[in-house]
């Protein structure tokens, strides 16, 4: 699984980087179905927080939240994107 993370507007910090890593620990059982994990971090009036996963059937799903504080934005991105990655592995069971 590639990881790919942008910050836009604001730079990165190495505990926010250690956050998101721990977020993203929590979608490892599923890492042998994704290609990709693309995860950009925008600051304007608030927070938005977008992630694109590449599933290795073709399948992207595309995930965006806003926060005025960038932990909770993450937080509810990951929430999300946990749901739709188990929802389309179910999919993807099933059809077996």
């Amino acid at each position: 699984m590639n990881i790919d993370i942008k910050a836009v507007h604001f730079t990165l910090r190495d505990e926010t980087r250690e956050y998101l890593d721990k977020k993203i620990a929590r979608i490892h059982n599923a890492e042998n179905m994704i290609i990709d994990l693309l995860v950009t971090l925008t600051k304007d009036k608030d927070f938005s927080a977008e992630a694109t996963v590449n599933f290795r059937w073709g399948v992207s799903i595309h995930i965006k939240e806003h926060d005025f504080d960038l932990n909770p934005a993450v937080d509810k991105l990951m929430d999300k994107l946990e749901q739709k990655i188990t929802k389309e592995k179910e999919k993807v069971t099933e059809k077996r």
